[in-house]
C-alpha cells in the first residue's frame, strides 16, 4: 500500500468515526428501521470510498455530502420496496400451483429492479413512448398521432429504449 493509499484510508476511517453515528441516527429516523439504517449508512460510506473522494477534499461540511448520498440511497430503497410490494400483491392473486419458488421470486425481483432502473434512466419522452407501445399496446402510428409527433421520431425513441433493454444483458 502506497503512502497516498494509507493516508486516504486514515482519512476515511476518521470520517467514519466522526460521522457514522450521526448518519445512522439520521437514517434510522428517516426509515424507522434500524437494520435498513445500518445497511444504508454502510452503503453511504462505501460510495465515498469507491468515489475516491478524500474526506479532506470534502471541505468543512462532510455531512452535506453524506446526507446527499444517503438521500439518494433512501429514495432507491423506497423504490425497491414499492416494486417488491407490487410484485408480491400480484403474486397473491395467483393460484397456489402457479406461485413461484422463493428463489424464482428473488430472481424476478432482481430483474424488475434492473428494468425499473433502466426505465428511470431513459429520457421522459422515450420512456413514455416505450411504455405506450409495450404496456398499452399502441402501434407506433397511434403513438405518433396521440403525442402529435412524427412516426420516425417514435421509431427513434423506441430504438433507443430497446437499446437500453439490450444493455441490461
Amino acid at each position: 500500500m502506497s503512502a497516498a493509499d494509507t493516508l486516504a484510508a486514515q482519512q476515511v476511517h476518521l470520517l467514519y468515526t466522526d460521522h457514522h453515528g450521526w448518519l445512522y441516527g439520521w437514517l434510522r429516523r428517516k426509515l424507522g428501521n434500524t437494520c435498513d439504517a445500518a445497511d444504508l449508512a454502510h452503503d453511504t460510506f462505501l460510495r465515498v470510498m469507491v468515489s475516491r473522494c478524500l474526506p479532506a477534499q470534502l471541505g468543512d461540511e462532510p455531512r452535506a455530502l453524506l446526507t446527499h448520498i444517503a438521500k439518494g440511497l433512501v429514495i432507491d430503497h423506497w423504490r425497491r420496496q414499492d416494486l417488491e410490494r407490487a410484485y408480491l400483491e400480484a403474486l397473491a392473486h395467483l393460484p397456489e400451483p402457479e406461485v413461484p419458488s422463493p428463489e424464482t421470486r428473488l430472481l424476478v425481483l432482481e430483474a424488475l429492479y434492473r428494468v425499473e432502473a433502466m426505465l428511470r434512466s431513459l429520457p421522459a419522452r422515450t420512456r413514455e413512448i416505450f411504455l405506450l407501445a409495450q404496456l398499452d399496446g399502441l402501434t407506433y402510428q397511434q403513438i405518433a398521432d396521440e403525442l402529435g409527433t412524427s412516426l420516425i421520431t417514435v421509431k427513434r425513441h423506441i430504438r433507443s429504449a430497446f437499446g437500453a433493454c439490450l444493455a441490461l444483458g
